[in-house]
Formats: structure tokens, C-alpha cells, sequence
């Protein structure tokens, strides 16, 4: 009696540590990854995943206006689909990470398919902007067997978010709010600029929120960075 008693209390801890390895923004039970830079330094780093989509020029004249710059987490497919506007996020002086290509939830996937996802969108970036990603971001943040040798082979490193502005879902006033209620210094932020492989979707209060947040942060004194500058600063 005591050890089914001992098993069922046990199972959904077992749960939990396991959503925690796959999706907890600090795991590294995976493969390597980094969800903020140390404190002391007053940088972050601001980033949208899901693009390039039609949307993405208008959040690059807005970062242009500010002298910002950002690391844009992109997705293969949407290169493909949108190359010029691709091109210019990264003659902007953004950066560019991998995003994978489809945008799958990779929970319960073979090894193989993780690593074709990334090897993928890692050569399309590359061929399309002359950017080799350095940082990867999987999607809906769900890491799974596999991806430890894929980002080795790959020269691949995580990134997840200090803070996500919830902004698929939530107005620009709210998501200005969540991030500027939260930030501090050495944060990683994610936004978006697509919605997975949508071609036409509104990012509409993304690009508001961001015209909130960030003239707010640079007020307060912050600089903003790209990732690999945030985690890889000069010595």
C-alpha cells in the first residue's frame, strides 16, 4: 500500500521536472541555453521570433528611429517567403537567429527531424542574409532529445527570455506594461514580429508596445544589445 502511495505521489513531480527541462526558461537539462547575462551591467537585449513576415519593416524603422538594435529569431520558411525584407533586418544591423523552419513543437520528436528543422533554416538564413546564425531559439520554447547534438554540430547555442510580452494575445498597453513592470538589467525580451508561418498577421500592438517600450528604457538609462553582445560581451 505505502509504495503505490509513494508512486503516486511521486508522478507528478515527475511532471513537473520533466515541463521544467523542456520548457523552463533556464534549463539547460537539453542542451545549452542562456535566459539573461549576468547583472552589473545596464544592457539588454531585445528580440522577435516568428518573422520575417510584411510586418517586420515597420518594427525596423521604428528600431532605426531609436538607433536600437535587435536580434530577430527567424523562421526558414518565412525567409524563403519574404527574402528582401530578410535581407534588411540584417543590413540594418540586426541580428539573426534560427528559429527552425516550420515552427513545430518539438515534444516527442525523432532526432532526426530536430536537427533537419534547424540544419534547414540555418542554411537558408545564411544564403539569404550572409548571416550564420550563433543563437537559436526553439519554438513555443520546447526543447527535446536531440537537440544537444544538433546545436553541437551546428554551432548552435539557446537563447530563451527573461521576460515574453505575451503580445499574440495581449494589447499594447498590457504588453508595454508586463515589460517595463519587470525589466532589469541583463534581460532578455522576446516579442514577436510573426505569428509561426502566418504570412499576413497583425503585429499591430507588437509594433505599439514596442514605440512604449523602448524610448522608456533608453529614458531609464538602459542600452540595448543584440544577444550574442549581451551573452558575448568584449573583454
Amino acid at each position: 500500500m505505502f509504495g503505490s502511495a509513494t508512486a503516486a505521489l511521486a508522478a507528478p513531480s515527475a511532471v513537473c521536472a520533466m515541463a521544467w527541462a523542456v520548457r523552463g526558461r533556464s534549463s539547460s537539462v537539453f542542451a545549452p541555453s542562456a535566459w539573461r547575462a549576468a547583472p552589473g551591467r545596464k544592457r539588454i537585449a531585445l528580440t522577435f521570433d516568428d518573422g520575417p513576415t510584411p510586418a517586420t519593416p515597420a518594427l525596423l524603422d521604428l528600431l532605426a528611429q531609436y538607433r536600437v538594435p535587435a536580434t530577430f529569431f527567424q523562421i526558414g520558411a518565412n525567409v524563403l517567403s519574404f527574402p528582401e525584407i530578410a535581407r534588411a533586418a540584417s543590413a540594418a544591423g540586426h541580428e539573426t537567429g534560427n528559429h527552425s523552419h516550420t515552427h513545430p513543437n518539438f515534444a516527442l520528436t525523432r532526432a532526426a527531424f530536430i536537427e533537419g528543422e534547424f540544419e534547414r533554416a540555418q542554411e537558408i538564413i545564411a544564403r539569404v542574409t550572409g548571416q550564420t546564425p550563433r543563437f537559436l531559439r526553439a519554438p513555443f520554447g520546447v526543447r527535446w532529445f536531440g537537440f544537444r547534438a544538433m546545436q553541437r554540430r551546428l554551432n548552435l547555442t539557446g537563447a530563451m527570455w527573461s521576460i515574453i510580452g505575451r503580445d499574440w494575445k495581449l494589447p499594447a498597453e498590457a504588453i508595454a506594461h508586463r515589460v517595463l513592470s519587470r525589466v532589469t538589467d541583463g534581460d532578455i525580451i522576446c516579442l514577436h514580429d510573426g505569428r509561426g508561418t502566418l504570412k499576413d498577421s497583425n503585429v499591430l500592438p507588437t509594433i505599439e508596445a514596442v514605440r512604449r517600450i523602448v524610448p522608456s528604457l533608453l529614458a531609464k538609462g538602459y542600452h540595448f544589445e543584440t544577444v550574442s553582445q549581451l551573452l558575448c560581451p568584449m573583454k
